[in-house]
């Protein structure tokens, strides 16, 4: 059973999956920090600076000005800003990835072009029915 496990760690599709994990991990902290970071600020800029984080509705007593001081005092809160802003990052981050397959993949297609082309196969000759069909018909005209 030993073995077994070795072996399968040992495949290579175990290892790629590894480092693909790994590798997944690193860029979402990338991509994370460019969203936050870089593009909600300009966003902001195209809503007038509406904080969407910021916008929930109280379901018990009191009023709040932000939904982290509502939340501190334990009060339940409907918070529909922060899922728009999730649906919001998650549609910049899917296009930041989709963008990122799309340049790999294109990469991945130029360097294939530059390999040599296979030699295309060989054109068949005729099967051996039409070679005897051939020989009959030449042998008749003689």
């Amino acid at each position: 059973m030993l073995k077994e496990f070795k072996d399968f760690i040992a495949k290579g599709n175990v290892m790629d999956m590894a480092v693909g994990i790994i590798i997944g991990a690193a860029f979402t902290a990338i991509v994370k920090s460019m969203v936050a970071d870089l593009i909600n600020p300009f966003i902001s800029l195209f809503t007038g600076g509406i904080d969407f984080i910021n916008l929930f509705v109280v379901l018990g007593e009191g009023e709040f000005a932000t939904l982290s001081a509502a939340q501190e005092a334990g009060v339940a809160t409907f918070a529909y800003g922060s899922f728009i802003m999730a649906v919001i990052n998650f549609l910049i981050i899917a296009f930041v990835v989709f963008m990122l397959v799309k340049g790999v993949n294109k990469a991945k297609d130029a360097a294939e072009g530059e390999k040599e082309p296979e030699a295309a196969p060989a054109p068949k000759g005729p099967t051996q029915e039409e070679l005897l069909v051939e020989i009959r018909d030449l042998l008749a005209k003689a």
